[in-house]
């Protein structure tokens, strides 16, 4: 075999069929529902996404909305309670909803990539305390009863009272697969974020996911993908040994990249029509990528580059499927206006403005709605 031309060789992406941006954006939105509500239950929904990014307590929601006919946000709630959907620290180590069933097989595998944070930022105030004995001693307080970290670091530095109260909690949540447990998260409820063992509140055993059944996963939701687009959804490091030794399709983008896919995954024209959606906030489409503009637009980028440095984390709206504004509500004496924000023209305004009351009624029955259309970012 010549220099350069092996399996794994950048030159051999050249061979393989070109997908173009939109290809790309058209398969994304047909894998995420984003091209038509799905009649799939909550739960099937949640599992082929592999998951929705859910540190808000309940934005997630509208991501929900946005993708199921019919979408019930109390039945949903009701999935919290019944055990059935939790909160847990997963990919990249941040709060994701996950149906019980993944959450028992992805943590496992998930596990060094919260391990990696929380010994990079706590490590050093975690010196000369037993790992093994902390995560005994927190899984046993947390079993006993939900507590907050705080709660959990007072009780902690009982037995530690040289060390760090703060530090010796988030040592638990790095060992100990932790749920929030409810009513924090449900539907119209409110409560503190307090957490226990995810093998307690389930109540059940699952086998852990392999690397290979974690990269499907992920091309099923969000495919066709690069290493390091999973590598940045998951956390993990090292992929690209798992893709090669799949059966999967190989494409290049319009900049060379090799993407992934499996054989049978949908993957639509890339005229098929994208209706206007409004996307939560820390909606995974946009989390989920080294290379992001599969769905932000070059003016969405410029845009986004305002928001650095600040707390606030856009909700876009997807107009042919790509980013062209953001979207805010306000309240007062009984008015919910939803504020539709153009990043720039929005050609199909009208379609925008009745998904906007479409969300409106959802979020704020009771009220009055109104829309308004403003220009810039919702910052400015």
């Amino acid at each position: 075999m010549r220099p350069g031309t092996g399996r794994n060789s950048p030159y051999l992406c050249f061979m393989d069929p070109l997908i173009s941006r939109r290809a790309l954006n058209r398969a994304t939105l047909e894998r995420q529902h984003l091209l038509r509500r799905t009649d799939r239950t909550v739960i099937e929904v949640v599992e082929q996404l592999g998951g929705l990014q859910a540190q808000t307590p309940h934005t997630w929601y509208t991501g929900l909305w946005s993708r199921i006919a019919g979408f019930d946000p109390a039945a949903a709630g009701e999935l919290l309670l019944s055990r059935e959907l939790v909160r847990i620290a997963l990919q990249r180590s941040t709060i994701h909803l996950v149906s019980a069933r993944d959450c028992l097989a992805m943590r496992p595998l998930l596990q060094p990539v919260t391990e990696r944070g929380t010994r990079t930022t706590f490590g050093k105030r975690l010196a000369g305390v037993d790992l093994d004995e902390l995560a005994a001693a927190g899984r046993a307080l947390l079993e006993e009863r939900p507590m907050t970290f705080a709660d959990l670091g007072r009780a902690l530095a009982e037995r530690w009272p040289d060390t760090d109260p703060h530090a010796l909690g988030q040592g638990v949540r790095c060992f100990v697969p932790l749920v929030q447990v409810p009513p924090r998260g449900v539907w119209g409820r409110s409560g503190p974020v307090a957490h226990t063992s995810a093998e307690s509140w389930i109540g059940y055993e699952v086998p852990p996911m392999t690397p290979a059944e974690l990269v499907r996963r992920y091309l099923a939701a969000f495919g066709p993908a690069s290493v390091q687009d999973a590598q940045t959804w998951s956390g993990l490091t090292r992929l690209g040994e798992v893709f090669e030794s799949m059966d999967l399709l190989r494409f290049r983008d319009e900049n060379g990249r090799v993407l992934y896919d499996l054989p049978d995954a949908p993957r639509p024209g890339e005229d098929v029509p994208a209706p206007v959606r409004l996307m939560y906030d820390f909606d995974n489409l946009f989390l989920s990528y080294a290379d992001r503009s599969r769905a932000i637009s070059d003016t969405g980028a410029a845009a986004l580059q305002g928001f650095m440095g600040t707390n606030v984390v856009p909700r876009a709206i997807l107009v042919d499927g790509f980013t062209a504004g953001d979207w805010t509500v306000t309240r007062a004496k009984g008015v919910s206006t939803l504020n539709l924000h153009q990043w720039e023209p929005i050609k199909a305004i009208e379609e925008a403005e009745e998904e906007g009351l479409r969300l409106l009624q959802f979020l704020a029955p009771g009220d009055r709605h109104e829309i308004a259309v403003l220009d810039g970012p919702s910052k400015t």
